[in-house]
């Protein structure tokens, strides 16, 4: 499984970015996918996830409300819609890939597969 995930940058506070993870490697049908964050001095947080086959999202509280996960099953890509941006939002941001199996619910930790991360900062 590779994700290639890409989109980050530098925005001002209240502006949007839009980050993409291109996954391929195998069927994703039965996955779950996830971004996670991780700013400096901080341990690795859940952002979002989705459920590849159906759509089911999540959402961590900070950014409900703010950010939207979505998918293309065409491109084999999903998307992470960030609006409104604040200052905490700088992290570096990772795209991962899990196995859902018999699960009904989006996990928020424990994926399998994880991409390189990018960059995202937002300035005041």
């Amino acid at each position: 499984v590779q994700l290639q995930a890409s989109g980050g940058g530098l925005v001002q506070a209240g502006g949007s970015l839009r980050l993409s993870c291109a996954a391929s490697g195998r069927t994703f049908s039965n996955y779950g996918m996830g971004w996670f964050r991780q700013a400096p001095g901080k341990e690795r947080e859940f952002v979002a996830a989705i459920r590849w086959s159906g759509g089911s999202t999540a959402y961590a509280d900070p950014v409900k409300g703010r950010f939207t996960i979505s998918k293309d099953n065409a491109k084999n890509t999903v998307y992470l819609q960030m609006n409104s941006l604040k200052l905490e939002d700088t992290a570096v941001y990772s795209c991962a890939a899990t196995a859902l199996g018999g699960r009904w619910y989006l996990p928020r930790s424990g994926y399998d597969f994880w991409g390189q991360g990018t960059q995202v900062t937002v300035s005041s």
